[in-house]
């Protein structure tokens, strides 16, 4: 689909100046600007299908469980209290 709208000239002039460096067209360059103007504003429940995955290979991040046993570690059984 086609729209028309007004961009201001100086806008324009950095959109080109960018595209060109690289070596896209201007409406290329439109089109990804809408698609994450569209993504950074998404209000819905979607953003834990999106962020699924980041961290993923991080080798720092132990799991969940085993982080919550090794904090707990120094603390006294239940059956001693």
């Amino acid at each position: 689909m086609r729209i028309l709208t007004d961009i201001p000239d100086e806008d324009i002039r950095k959109l080109d100046a960018l595209a060109s460096r690289e070596k896209r067209s201007r409406a290329a360059a439109i089109r990804d600007a809408v698609k994450l103007y569209l993504a950074q504003n998404d209000n819905s429940s979607d953003w834990i299908k999106r962020g699924a995955g980041y961290w993923k290979d991080r080798a720092d991040i132990v799991d969940a469980v085993e982080y919550q046993r090794a904090m707990r570690e120094d603390r006294r059984p239940y059956e001693d209290i």
